[in-house]
């Protein structure tokens, strides 16, 4: 691994192996849903103690200070919207010399696998790591399910990540499950946890943000419900 890729994920992943990824890009897709309406004004009492944001280049360029900002994991992939025909038929929408003038630390797009465009979403990922390998950019996938969230057991995350890792992602983001280590144990990359299960109070966030650490994960990517709990910081 190059020095630019090794700099670039030590400024994601600290020196004690934990990352807190603070992801504000689900508008690219729902437009501004809840608690993400103004992404810039949301994420202000919490922003100092994520290790990275995870956004697309139109709110970076238009909600985040350039000033001092947390290192960037950059959205490419979008093309889709909650009210299309398939979450899955995404493609490429940034490129990788917009990531460098941006200067994102790393970028990442979602995979869709077991759907229609499975292929198409894995091809785009092999490209992806090719252009952004040539940069020492890290690329972070993201095991996507769109709407058919029965699809989150531990047998459909684990060769989702796998998948993700043997095409080239240096991590890869997905939803925390029963029996996370399954996921985790069969993952080469680090493994960043997403959402869970719905939850109904900030005990039950904890616990399976626990139960994934515990389990595997390196840390979390956790955006809304980052914005709604009621925890007092220090």
């Amino acid at each position: 691994m190059d020095w630019g890729m090794k700099n670039r994920l030590s400024q994601l992943i600290k020196p004690n192996g934990r990352c807190m990824f603070l992801p504000i890009d689900h508008g690219y897709f729902q437009g501004p849903t809840s608690k993400l309406e103004k992404p810039g004004e949301t994420i202000k009492p919490i922003i100092d103690y994520a290790d990275a944001l995870f956004c697309t280049r139109g709110v970076l360029r238009a909600c985040i200070p350039y000033q001092n900002s947390k290192p960037i994991i950059l959205r490419v992939s979008g093309g889709t919207s909650m009210v299309g025909k398939d979450l899955a038929n995404e493609g490429i929408t940034t490129s990788i010399e917009e990531a460098i003038r941006l200067n994102a630390s790393a970028v990442g797009m979602s995979v869709f696998i077991g759907s229609d465009y499975e292929h198409q979403n894995l091809l785009n990922l092999g490209k992806l790591v090719d252009e952004a390998e040539r940069y020492g950019i890290p690329v972070m996938a993201v095991t996507a399910v769109g709407r058919e969230l029965e699809k989150r057991d531990a047998r459909y995350l684990a060769m989702c990540c796998r998948i993700a890792a043997e095409i080239g992602a240096k991590v890869v983001k997905t939803y925390w499950c029963e029996n996370f280590d399954k996921v985790t144990g069969g993952c080469p990359v680090p493994v960043v946890m997403a959402g869970g299960p719905k939850t109904n109070s900030d005990q039950e966030v904890l616990e399976f943000v626990y139960d994934g650490m515990q389990k595997g994960s390196i840390g979390i990517n956790l955006g809304r419900i980052s914005g709604r709990m009621n925890i007092r910081l220090p």
